[in-house]
């Protein structure tokens, strides 16, 4: 079937003169349908490839047929085809815009003026150094005025106000120091100066400038080791938390089995021992404080009632393990292992030490709340100031208990061989003291632990002898 050649023309048409957008099928300017009174046209509508020129039939679906596919898919290599041609040639004509035909770059005219000045320099001619240091100058104020545009953007209308401010009072000052004469008087008295004195003058503040800037080097030296050294001590606290939080989980894992029950055989207490030995050897008084409630709390402080033929503890039905104080056997036996120790200042409430060996202990500040002493070695130990509020120090009745001996096994129920070693302790501004106390401390103390028991020991007996 031929062809009108008419609509070959015109088919060939757009592409001889794709590079003219005004020529470019794809990116043709939309013709203006709008009506007179500003209403919008269906037609105004910005150009896409899937442009639909005419609203009033909607565009196939995308389950068309083949033949829509294929279109837009020409329609789009045609478009990518033209747009980098029509990008070229906008930046070409942004180029031409920037550097007119005929005119040298500006950088090209400051290095000439500044040539131009150096040759009037070499020279020595006058006019060359005029015309090419006002050439220097009108290039260089014109390629620093992006720079100052942009400083100026940068500053604060307040900022911009200040900065034309300051000049402009200063030059205000100096026209009414020079109209009202002060400046002549200013000039008279620096004539009249004795500059050798203001040069001594000079020497002796400077020598005392040199004096302050060593002191504030040694304040400044101190500073810095103050600083470093709390860093070090935070670190260390850090340090500590961490070894304590591992203890935890270790003796945790040590003596439960699986089902979450209390297992100690011999060899895993020993081993448990051992552990609370090393960690209360190497940590400071609040993290001691820490290890002992743990262990208090979880009742492996406490002689426990033990299976006569296992040895496993035993349940008390109420939710906990039984204690057996005459014959219980504890998980961990403190011993000597807090001996001359420094616990001042912590927090020790309700925590068991009974039967541990705690001579020369200091407990010193220390909140003792309920704290079980009962058969603790206590000698020459500090309870200056100490809360002894609830503070146990024997069983049974205070006619019958006396302090614990090496031979004699206690008796948990008259008290009898049971008491804590109180012999030369310090209780001087103990707090909370209660009688029975007070009573046992001053029978059983000595005369110098009787000489600081709050309230006297006057009308009790000293029942050690000596």
């Amino acid at each position: 079937m031929a062809s009108d050649p008419s609509q070959s023309n015109r088919s060939r048409q757009p592409q001889e003169q794709l590079p003219s957008a005004e020529a470019n099928p794809w990116v043709t300017p939309r013709p203006q349908h709008g009506s007179e009174n500003g209403s919008r046209s269906p037609y105004d509508e910005p150009f896409t490839l899937d442009y639909n020129p005419d609203p009033d039939f909607p565009p196939e679906s995308a389950a068309g047929s083949a033949d829509s596919i294929g279109a837009d898919s020409s329609h789009a290599e045609a478009f990518d085809a033209v747009a980098p041609s029509s990008s070229r040639s906008a930046q070409l004509s942004r180029s031409r815009d920037r550097f007119p035909a005929g005119q040298p770059p500006i950088n090209l005219v400051a290095i000439a003026a500044a040539l131009v000045v150096l040759l009037g320099l070499w020279l020595n001619s006058f006019w060359l150094i005029l015309v090419g240091s006002l050439g220097a100058s009108g290039v260089a104020l014109r390629l620093l005025n992006p720079t100052f545009q942009e400083i100026a953007r940068e500053l604060s209308p307040r900022q911009q106000s200040l900065f034309v401010a300051v000049p402009t009072l200063l030059l205000g000052l100096v026209g009414l120091l020079k109209i009202s004469g002060l400046n002549q008087r200013v000039i008279q008295w620096e004539s009249s100066i004795r500059w050798d004195i203001v040069g001594s003058i000079g020497d002796f503040l400077g020598a005392i400038g040199q004096i302050f800037i060593a002191i504030l080097a040694v304040y400044v030296a101190w500073r810095q080791y103050i600083i470093s050294r709390d860093l070090t001590l935070q670190q260390n606290l850090i340090t500590q938390q961490q070894t304590i939080d591992a203890y935890f989980q270790g003796i945790s894992e040590l003596v439960l089995d699986d089902e979450g029950l209390l297992e100690d055989w011999p060899q895993e207490r020993v081993i448990a021992e051992a552990r609370t030995a090393a960690i209360l050897s190497s940590i400071d008084a609040n993290g001691k404080a820490k290890v002992l409630r743990f262990l208090s709390r979880s009742k492996l402080l406490t002689p426990l009632a033990r299976d006569r033929r296992l040895g496993r503890p035993i349940l008390d039905g109420a939710g906990g393990y039984a204690e057996d104080r005459q014959h219980g056997t504890r998980v961990i036996d403190i011993g000597v292992m807090l001996a001359a120790s420094d616990l001042s200042g912590t927090d020790l409430r309700w925590i068991d030490l009974s039967a541990a060996n705690l001579i020369r202990a200091n407990f010193t500040g220390c909140d003792l709340v309920r704290v079980n002493f009962a058969g603790t070695i206590l000698c020459d130990a500090q309870f200056v100031g100490a809360d002894l509020f609830g503070v146990q120090l024997f069983h049974g009745d205070i006619e019958t208990a006396t302090p614990r001996t090496r031979s004699q096994p206690p008796n948990h129920s008259t008290g009898e061989f049971s008491g804590a070693v109180v012999e030369g302790a310090d209780f001087t501004a103990a707090e909370r003291m209660s009688e029975a106390q007070r009573r046992y401390c001053c029978a059983w103390g000595g005369e110098k632990t009787r000489a600081t028991v709050p309230g006297g020991c006057e009308d009790i007996p000293n029942r050690l002898g000596r």
